[in-house]
């Protein structure tokens, strides 16, 4: 039997798609690559964390429309449909994949923080694929001169948000299943 989104749950999602949203379109250009350093990776490993697979997906793809709807949520405080055809696209897509990966270790093994890192890790790596692919086909690049302009420098970094995500999500995730907002079992 499948359990229903619930208020609660629809509100708890609400806010941390909020989260994301107001995190995200920060960024810094750097001068090696099209893809800025932004702070999207730390709001979807919180999101991924805090609810877990599913509901972090449904925050996520929520995100995405609010983008594509035009409101300025996606880097440099930018929306539209336009950026799933520019070099960021591809990693636009990889954000749900991301958030799945992490939500869904945090739900096989809740309390184990070293497991979080795996899923995100994993997460990172589905999320580069699919943005490293979309930006070999956009701009018509070999695989290695897309992943050493879009990949390796942020390996580095991406890595520390999700050390620092997985900290704070935890704690955050702990407070809300001790005031029973969130379901203390995977789905």
């Amino acid at each position: 039997m499948r359990k229903k989104i619930t208020v609660k749950d629809m509100s708890v999602i609400a806010m941390v798609t909020a989260v994301i949203s107001i995190i995200s379109p920060f960024s810094i250009p750097i001068p090696i690559s099209p893809i800025p350093i932004t702070l999207s990776f730390f709001a979807l490993f919180l999101a991924g964390i805090i609810l877990g697979k599913w509901k972090g997906v449904i925050s996520t793809i929520v995100y995405l429309l609010l983008g594509m709807a035009g409101l300025p949520v996606f880097t440099g405080f930018t929306g539209g449909i336009q950026k799933f055809v520019g070099p960021t696209g591809g990693y636009l897509v990889g954000y749900v994949f991301l958030v799945f990966f992490i939500g869904l270790f945090v739900e096989k093994f809740p309390g184990k923080i070293l497991m979080y890192v795996v899923g995100g890790i994993l997460g990172i790596i589905a999320c580069y694929a699919f943005g490293t692919a979309w930006f070999v086909i956009q701009y018509q690049t070999g695989i290695m001169e897309a992943l050493t302009m879009c990949v390796f420098p942020y390996i580095p970094l991406d890595l520390v948000k999700l050390v620092c995500a997985v900290v704070v999500g935890y704690q955050v995730r702990k407070v809300l299943l001790s005031q029973n907002l969130l379901a203390s079992t995977s789905e």
